[in-house]
C-alpha cells in the first residue's frame, strides 16, 4: 500500500513509500480503509524528531472498517489514538502515529475494535477528521476550575482555535492570543476576542492560561499572563527541549498541569449537533502522494488545516 514515512536512517526524512507492507489486524483489531486524514503540529514536531517516532505518522482520520470483528465491517469510524489495557496511561500502550504503532497517513491502519467509535450520518468526513483534536479541545474542561472569570488561550493555530470554540460556549471572559492574523480573523468570525501577541502587555490577570503554542517558549508568556495561584493547562508538544525558568511558577504558587487526549463522544455529538464549526478551518486537502509537499504547507501560516486523501477522490 502507498505510506507516508519518517524514517530516521539513515537519516530522518519524509518520504511517499509506495509499497509499504499492508497491516494485517491482529486479535480484537480491525483494519481500516482510509478516507481522510488531518495534519497536525504533532505531525509537524514528529517530522522533526518529536518522540523519535520511526514509521507511518497521522492519528487523526476518518476510515471504514474492512476487516475483523463482523460488527465493525462496513461501518464508517473514527478511533482513539492510546491503545492500551485499561487506561491512556498504560505503560505499555502504543498511540496511533505517534509510538510503536503506524499510523493513518496511508491506505490502510490497523486499530483495536474498542478504540473505535461510529460516525453519524450527519457528519461528513471533512468533518469527522476534527474529531480526536476536537475531543482533546474538550477534555480543556476537565482541567480548569469551575470558577474562572477570565481565561486566555495562547496560541491560535488548529487547536487552539477549537480550544476557543469550546470556551467561547461557557461563562466568563475569553481572549485567544496568537501571531497568525488570519486565524486571529477565524476568532473574530465566531465573536470570541482576539489579540496579537505583539499587542500584550503580560500583567498576570488572568485565571487560566491554556498553552496551545506548541513552541518550547509558550509556558514562559503563560507564566506572565497568569494572576498568582491560577491555573495553566500545558496542550504544546515540542521536539526541541525548552529552557524554562521556573522560579514564577513557585513565586505566584501556579498550577500547572498537562492535558492530553479526550473523549471521543462528546466531541462526535458537538459535530453532529453542528455547535462547533470546523469546515472553515479546512485550507487544503491533498493526495497521498504529496504528502510531503502536505506537510510543508501544513507548517506555513497562510494555511490552517490540511488533510490528506489517501486513494482516488
Amino acid at each position: 500500500m502507498q505510506t507516508l514515512v519518517v524514517t530516521d536512517k539513515p537519516s530522518r526524512a519524509i518520504r511517499v513509500e509506495p509499497s509499504y507492507p499492508d497491516p494485517q489486524p491482529g486479535a480484537e483489531e480491525v483494519k481500516v480503509r482510509v478516507h481522510l486524514a488531518g495534519i497536525c503540529a504533532t505531525d509537524l514536531e514528529i517530522a522533526r524528531g518529536y518522540m523519535q517516532f520511526a514509521g507511518v505518522p497521522g492519528h487523526e482520520f476518518v476510515g471504514t472498517v474492512v476487516v475483523g470483528d463482523a460488527a465493525w465491517v462496513g461501518r464508517r469510524v473514527v478511533a482513539e489514538i492510546n491503545c492500551v489495557c485499561l487506561t491512556n496511561h498504560c505503560r505499555r500502550r502504543t498511540v496511533l502515529g505517534i509510538a510503536g504503532r503506524d499510523g493513518a497517513f496511508a491506505e490502510y491502519l490497523v486499530v483495536p475494535a474498542r478504540n473505535c467509535h461510529e460516525v453519524p450520518d450527519g457528519v461528513t468526513d471533512q468533518q469527522a477528521v476534527f474529531v480526536e483534536p476536537l475531543a482533546a479541545a474538550v477534555h480543556v474542561l476537565d482541567a480548569l476550575p469551575p470558577q474562572r472569570a477570565r481565561v486566555a488561550v495562547l496560541g491560535s493555530g488548529r487547536l487552539g482555535l477549537l480550544v476557543a470554540q469550546v470556551l467561547a460556549r461557557q461563562d466568563g471572559r475569553l481572549e485567544v492570543i496568537g501571531r497568525n492574523p488570519r486565524t486571529l480573523a477565524v476568532c473574530s468570525r465566531h465573536a470570541i476576542e482576539a489579540r496579537h501577541v505583539d499587542d500584550i502587555v503580560p500583567a498576570g490577570e488572568h485565571d487560566c492560561v491554556v498553552d496551545c503554542t506548541g513552541a518550547p517558549e509558550g509556558l514562559a508568556l503563560a507564566m506572565k499572563l497568569c494572576r498568582p495561584c491560577g491555573m495553566i493547562v500545558l496542550k504544546s508538544t515540542c521536539a526541541e527541549p525548552a529552557a524554562i525558568d521556573l522560579a514564577p511558577a513557585v513565586v505566584n504558587e501556579l498550577h500547572i498541569v498537562g492535558n492530553r487526549c479526550g473523549s471521543f463522544p462528546p466531541a462526535l455529538q458537538l459535530l453532529a449537533e453542528h455547535r462547533i464549526e470546523v469546515d472553515g478551518l479546512v485550507s487544503a486537502v491533498y493526495p497521498l502522494e504529496q504528502g510531503a509537499a502536505a506537510l510543508e504547507a501544513a507548517a506555513r501560516p497562510d494555511h490552517i488545516k490540511v488533510l490528506l486523501r489517501p486513494g482516488p477522490p
